[in-house]
C-alpha cells in the first residue's frame, strides 16, 4: 500500500509538472543557467594548483587570461624609487661665517703686529687667546714675523680652498674627509710649514656641514619615479613556469594574481561577478522573447531548443579556444538560431554569444569583433533561406568577413610586421578566421536535420523539403487525385501571391496548400474535380451523408499527414482550411429533400477549427475562390472578380476569419492579389471558326 502510495504521488506529480508551464519554463532557464555558467567558469576561472617555492613545478602553466603582474611591477617600482637620489638643501650661511672668520682673523693678526703698545710676549698671548687653543711658539712667532701681504695671500688662497669645498657641500658624515681635503689643499700652498700648521687650525674649527637632507621633497620625488614605471601586464598564454623548472617568488606571485594557487586566493569576487553578470544576460534575453519573440518564451520546448543551440554551440567555442580564438563557431549558433527561430530571435542571441567569446577569450578584441561581425552576416546569409545549399554559402560569407575584420585589427594594431614568428601567427590567425566560416557550416547543416526532427520545428528548408514534386503524398494525389493536384497546383499559387502581398509566410503558404486537401485521397471519386468519367457518387447517397463524406475530408487529411510525418503547421493547414463552413450544396438538397424544420445546420458544416494563423485563412480563401471561380460557365474578368470579392465577403460574415489577425486592409490585399492570378489563369483567347480550324488541321497534316 505504501509503495502504491508513493507512486501514485509522483505520478501525480509529473501530471502536475507536465501541466505548469511556467514550473516548466523555471526549472529549464534554472537548469541552462547552471549549465552555462559551469562552462564559462571552467574556461575563465581555471583551477588552482598547489605548488610552492623553491619546489618543481608538475606542470606547464601558462597565463590562462591577462592580468597584472603586481610582483615584477612593484620591483620596478622600487628600483624606479631607489635611484631618484636624495635632495639636500645648501646652507650658504655656513661658508658667509667661515670666510668671515678667516678675514677676522688675519686682520687680527695684522692689527696685533701693528699694535705699538704690545710687546712680543703679550702678542704671542693675544694670538694664543685668537686661536683659543695652545700653539708651539714657532707657529705663533711665524705669524707675528709674516709679512702683511703674505698674511692677505694666505687669506685669499684660504678663501678660494674653502668656497670651492663648501661650494661641493658637506653632508653630516664628511666632515672628517673635507678636513683631509682641506689639509692637503694646505699643503700644496707656497708658504712655510708653520705658517701651514696656522692655517690647519685656523679653518679646523669652521669645517661645517652645509647640506640637510630634505625628506618630504626626496619621498615626493620617489613617489613620482614610482607612478612612471607603467604596470606589467602578463599576457594571455603566457609562459609562466615551465614542468619541472623549481617555483620562483616571482612566479608564486604571478599565479597568485592570477588566482591559480590553492588556498592562497579563492577568486570568490570572480565567481560573484560572472554569476551577476549571467543574472543580468538572462534577465534582458527573458524581456527580449517576452517582447519580441513571444512563441519562443510561451513554449517550454522552445525555450529548451534554444536553449540548446547556445549550449553546444558554446561547448565548440569552449574546444575552439585550444587552437584560436578566431575559430569560435558563433556563426554556427547563429545560422541554427535564425533558420531555426528568425532573425529577431538571432540578432540577441550574436549579441549574447559576442558576451560569452568575450569571457571566453579572456576580453580578446580581435575575437570578440570576429564574432560580432561574422555572426551578423550568417543572419543575413539564411534570413531568405530557399535551399539546403545556401547554408553552405553562409559559410563561405563568414569565412571572407573574418577574413577581412581579422587582416583589419592586424592592420589597425600595427601587429603585422615582416618577421618570420609575426607572419606565421598571421597566417594561422587567418587560417582559423576563414576555417570558421566553414566550420559553422558544417556544424548548422549537421546539427540541423536532428533538432528539426527532434524537436518539431518546421524550417524553411523542411517545407523546401517538402515542396519537392516527388513527395510520396503528392506523387500519390497526382496519380489518384489528379484532379485535386491540379486544383491544389492553383492554390498554391494564389496563396503564395497573396501572403507575399501582406508579408506573411510565403513559403509556408505554398507547402500548405500542397497538402491542404490530402484528406480527399482517402476517397477521391467523392470530389467533382477527380469525376473524370462524369459519373457522379453522390447521387445515390442522402445529402447528410454526402456532407459527412465530403466534411471528414480535413480530419482524414490530418491523419494521413500524421502517418507520412508532415510538419504540425501543414496539419494544421490541412484542419483549418474550411473552418466551420457550410457544404451549402448538400444543405440546399436537404432543404429541398426534407422538411426544413428537421435539418440541422450544425451537421452541414466542417468540424474546424477556425483558421489560426494568416496564413491558414490565406489558404481558406484561396480554396474557396479558386473552386467557385472553377464553377464559372464563363470565367470573364467582371465575372470572377464578383464572384473573388463575394467568396472572401461571405467568409467575413459567416465569422470565418474572427480567429486569425487578418485585418480589412489585407483582406483588400489578398483580393487584389487573387484577381491578377486568376485574370492570368482566365484571360481572354480568340476564338477560331470550326472551319478554319479543321482546315487549319488539314493543313498541318499535309506539311507533315
Amino acid at each position: 500500500m505504501e509503495v502504491k502510495k508513493i507512486l501514485s504521488e509522483l505520478f501525480n506529480r509529473s501530471l502536475s509538472f507536465k501541466e505548469n508551464i511556467r514550473l516548466q519554463k523555471v526549472v529549464l532557464v534554472t537548469g541552462l543557467f547552471i549549465v552555462i555558467y559551469a562552462l564559462v567558469a571552467i574556461v575563465s576561472m581555471p583551477a588552482r594548483l598547489d605548488l610552492n617555492i623553491g619546489r618543481p613545478s608538475p606542470m606547464t602553466i601558462f597565463a590562462p587570461r591577462d592580468g597584472v603582474d603586481n610582483y615584477t611591477t612593484d620591483m620596478l617600482r622600487e628600483a624606479a624609487s631607489q635611484a631618484v637620489p636624495d635632495v639636500f638643501d645648501y646652507d650658504q650661511s655656513v661658508l658667509d661665517s667661515a670666510l668671515n672668520q678667516i678675514a677676522n682673523f688675519v686682520d687680527t693678526v695684522v692689527r696685533i703686529q701693528e699694535d705699538p703698545s704690545l710687546v712680543a710676549d703679550a702678542k704671542m698671548a693675544a694670538l694664543q687667546d685668537l686661536l683659543g687653543a695652545e700653539l708651539p711658539p714657532p707657529i705663533t712667532a711665524a705669524l707675528l714675523l709674516t709679512d702683511q701681504a703674505i698674511l692677505r695671500d694666505l687669506q685669499g688662497r684660504l678663501n678660494d680652498t674653502v668656497s670651492e669645498i663648501f661650494r661641493q657641500g658637506i653632508k653630516e658624515n664628511e666632515l672628517d674627509l673635507v678636513r683631509r681635503r682641506l689639509f692637503r689643499e694646505i699643503a700644496l700652498f707656497p708658504f712655510s710649514s708653520d705658517l701651514k700648521q696656522a692655517a690647519e687650525k685656523i679653518l679646523g674649527p669652521l669645517i661645517m656641514q652645509n647640506m640637510f637632507f630634505n625628506h618630504e621633497v626626496t619621498e615626493h620625488n620617489r613617489e613620482l619615479a614610482r607612478r612612471q614605471v607603467e604596470t606589467v601586464i602578463i599576457l594571455r598564454n603566457t609562459l609562466i613556469v615551465s614542468e619541472g623548472e623549481p617555483v620562483t617568488a616571482q612566479q608564486m606571485a604571478q599565479l597568485e594574481n592570477m588566482g591559480l594557487i590553492r588556498g592562497r586566493q579563492a577568486h570568490f569576487p570572480g565567481y560573484i561577478g560572472l554569476f551577476l553578470l549571467l543574472v543580468v544576460v538572462f534577465v534582458l534575453t527573458g524581456v527580449y522573447l517576452y517582447i519580441f519573440v513571444n512563441k519562443v518564451y510561451s513554449r517550454p520546448s522552445l525555450l529548451l531548443l534554444m536553449g540548446l543551440v547556445v549550449v553546444i554551440t558554446l561547448l565548440f567555442s569552449v574546444a575552439a579556444t585550444y587552437f584560436s580564438g578566431f575559430l569560435i563557431p558563433v556563426a554556427a549558433g547563429v545560422i541554427l538560431i535564425t533558420v531555426l527561430f528568425g532573425y529577431r530571435l538571432a540578432v540577441a542571441i550574436n549579441l549574447v554569444f559576442v558576451l560569452l567569446v568575450g569571457l571566453i577569450s579572456g576580453g580578446d578584441f580581435s575575437v570578440i569583433v570576429v564574432a560580432l561581425l561574422g555572426g551578423l552576416v550568417s543572419i543575413y546569409a539564411v534570413s531568405t533561406l530557399s535551399q539546403r545549399r545556401d547554408l553552405v554559402r553562409a559559410g563561405f560569407y563568414v569565412a571572407l568577413t573574418n577574413a577581412a575584420v581579422i587582416v583589419s585589427t592586424y592592420l589597425f594594431f600595427g601587429n603585422v610586421i615582416l618577421e618570420y614568428d609575426a607572419l606565421v601567427g598571421f597566417g594561422y590567425s587567418l587560417l582559423a578566421g576563414i576555417g570558421n566560416g566553414i566550420f559553422s557550416a558544417v556544424i548548422a547543416i549537421g546539427l540541423l536535420p536532428y533538432l528539426e526532427s527532434g524537436f518539431g520545428v518546421t524550417t524553411a528548408i523542411t517545407l523546401l523539403e517538402l515542396s519537392d514534386p516527388n513527395h510520396p503524398l503528392l506523387r500519390e494525389l497526382l496519380q489518384k487525385a489528379p484532379g485535386t493536384y491540379y486544383h491544389s497546383m492553383v492554390v498554391s499559387n494564389l496563396s503564395e501571391t497573396a501572403a507575399e502581398s501582406i508579408k506573411a509566410d510565403a513559403l509556408l503558404a505554398r507547402v500548405g496548400a500542397y497538402y491542404h486537401d490530402i484528406g480527399k485521397l482517402k476517397r477521391p471519386y467523392y470530389f467533382s474535380e477527380n469525376q473524370l468519367s462524369g459519373e457522379n457518387p453522390h447521387t445515390r447517397l442522402s445529402p447528410n451523408l454526402s456532407a459527412l463524406i465530403v466534411g471528414v475530408h480535413s480530419k482524414d487529411g490530418v491523419e494521413l499527414g500524421r502517418a507520412h510525418r508532415l510538419p504540425e503547421l501543414i496539419l494544421d493547414i490541412a484542419a483549418q482550411h474550411h473552418g466551420t463552413s457550410m457544404i451549402s450544396f448538400f444543405y440546399q438538397q436537404a432543404l429541398k429533400n426534407g422538411c426544413q424544420s428537421n435539418i440541422s445546420m450544425e451537421k452541414f458544416r466542417y468540424d474546424g477549427p477556425k483558421p489560426q494563423t494568416k496564413v491558414a485563412a490565406i489558404i481558406m480563401l484561396a480554396d474557396a475562390v479558386e473552386a467557385g471561380v472553377r464553377s464559372l460557365s464563363k470565367p470573364m474578368h467582371n465575372r470572377v472578380e464578383v464572384m473573388v470579392r463575394s467568396m472572401i465577403k461571405d467568409k467575413l460574415d459567416d465569422g470565418q476569419l474572427d480567429e486569425c489577425d487578418l485585418t480589412f486592409k489585407e483582406c483588400d490585399q489578398i483580393t487584389e492579389a487573387f484577381m491578377y492570378i486568376m485574370t492570368g489563369i482566365y484571360h481572354s483567347r480568340i476564338e477560331y471558326p470550326e472551319k478554319e480550324l479543321k482546315a487549319e488541321f488539314e493543313r498541318s497534316a499535309v506539311l507533315k
